[in-house]
């Protein structure tokens, strides 16, 4: 299954943000910022990237259904979906 490149505008820029918000992270860890701070930002980048995940999965079933021709099944999906879980 390809994805397709207008589908992924949005996921592309959440992955953005969501490098943007790691690289605070890591500057915070770098300058001693207080640990609740770090860990409340660790946890935005960790939803972002979950967010992402379920966005391309969501896309690839969308895609599935209207073409169940694809090469991917309802077992692979299940399994791609779980790893986010």
């Amino acid at each position: 299954m390809e994805l397709d490149p207008s589908d992924m505008t949005p996921v592309i820029h959440r992955l953005k943000r969501a490098q943007g918000q790691l690289a605070a992270v890591t500057r915070m860890i770098e300058e001693g910022s207080d640990c609740k701070d770090v860990v409340t930002q660790l946890s935005a980048v960790s939803k972002a990237l979950d967010r992402t995940g379920f966005a391309i999965i969501a896309s690839g079933m969308e895609q599935c259904m209207t073409s169940p021709d694809k090469d991917l099944d309802r077992k692979e999906l299940e399994k791609l979906f779980l790893t986010l879980a």
